[in-house]
């Protein structure tokens, strides 16, 4: 009984925020990269860059007007995207498991 109340909060829990949940899998599987251990809201794009190197892609955030970058994580032949989000200063806003037109198109849905 249980694990069967486990399952179906779970799944409740993934239906009501489809366009913004993440894989909790995708955190245990790149948790050491340092992109997601070290960086931090508020850190700027310099400090980002040093961590993660360059982005595979970069451009503006037509939500908010900042930049974003977008990232592939590799570990052990498993590719994730990920994304980091910069405010109009330049430092991070967001960070997510997701690419910067998915964060994009989240942020546009919560208007």
């Amino acid at each position: 009984m249980y694990k069967h109340s486990l399952a179906v909060l779970a799944v409740a829990a993934a239906v009501s925020g489809c366009s913004t949940f993440e894989n909790p899998a995708d955190y245990v599987t790149f948790r050491n990269e340092p992109l997601v251990k070290q960086v931090d809201h508020g850190m700027t794009q310099d400090q980002v860059r040093t961590l993660g190197g360059p982005p595979s892609s970069e451009g503006r955030n037509s939500v908010t007007g900042g930049t974003c970058n977008n990232y592939v994580l590799n570990v052990d032949g498993l590719e994730q995207p990920y994304y980091v989000d910069f405010d109009v200063n330049g430092r991070v806003d967001s960070k997510g498991f997701m690419t910067c037109e998915q964060h994009q198109g989240n942020q546009r849905k919560r208007l």
